[in-house]
């Protein structure tokens, strides 16, 4: 491969990796992450010729997707919301579905004087949003993982964020004194013996980020149970779970003194995020 151009490693990555699907963007993401550059610079100048250590370089990145690895881990970075995250395998890969919970924080609480938890916050995808949008908010992220707080630390300075607090610990057991106006949580939710986790990009991700005992629910269980000693009344509970336990998620609410429960559905029209509101 001496001394190919852009054009001509991009037609010999998309024959590599022909029957994966989405196999000319990541063949675009994997060659614009090896030379620092856009996609838009592939296309503007495909006959720009790689230097060895580009290609060596790009075919590493590539040995990797082939062999399987999620293209975000590849690369090292995922969008969400309007934000450039860095992931790597500490944390969960951000996902549109997630999103759902930001937008409802957004339309729930006011713009000014909130103080909201981010329970689990892996690489800071929900934190971080809800930030950027809401600068008047004082939000607190916390993680059992330190490996997973310094991944949402560090995004939290790219993204030039200030107003986000992290802090080690489980649940809710990490957050600091005084009342919350809202919890959020994308916690673990997936049944342990459930066989999607050997399957495709949960095989890289970190399996403490990804399943719960009884059967997915354990760790909301927990949460739910915390978070009615930490919200101020009035104060809101959201969650992110699978789309077969919305359910017993509201009745787990319901059960802790929880008003106005419902859940919401995702872009596939699943049940996706349950919340409720603690009495006035």
């Amino acid at each position: 491969m001496d001394g190919i151009t852009i054009k001509q490693a991009l037609r010999q990555a998309q024959h590599t990796l022909y029957g994966n699907a989405g196999a000319q963007i990541d063949s675009e993401l994997l060659l614009a992450s090896a030379l620092g550059c856009t996609r838009t610079h592939l296309y503007t100048w495909p006959e720009q010729v790689l230097t060895t250590s580009q290609q060596s370089y790009f075919d590493s990145l590539l040995d990797r997707r082939v062999m399987g690895e999620p293209i975000a881990y590849v690369i090292g970075e995922r969008e969400f919301w309007t934000l450039t995250l860095r992931v790597n395998r500490h944390v969960l890969i951000p996902r549109p579905e997630t999103e759902l919970l930001v937008e409802m924080a957004l339309s729930i609480l006011p713009a000014q004087g909130q103080r909201v938890a981010d329970l689990g916050t892996g690489s800071g995808a929900i934190a971080l949003a809800l930030a950027s949008e809401r600068p008047g908010w004082e939000i607190y992220a916390s993680d059992l993982s330190a490996d997973a707080l310094r991944v949402a630390s560090d995004n939290a300075l790219s993204n030039k964020l200030g107003n986000v607090f992290f802090a080690q610990g489980s649940w809710c057991e990490a957050l600091p004194a005084g009342p919350l106006h809202m919890i959020i949580s994308n916690p673990p939710y997936i049944d342990p013996h459930d066989s999607h986790l050997s399957q495709g990009d949960l095989r890289f991700e970190p399996r403490s980020a990804l399943s719960a005992e009884e059967s997915g629910i354990a760790d909301i269980r927990t949460i739910i149970t915390q978070a009615p000693t930490h919200l101020s009344p009035g104060g809101w509970l959201l969650l992110e779970h699978g789309y077969e336990q919305a359910t017993a998620v509201r009745a787990l609410l319901v059960s802790r003194g929880f008003q106005d429960v419902r859940t919401l559905q995702d872009l596939n029209d699943l049940d996706r995020v349950s919340l409720g509101q603690m009495p006035s």
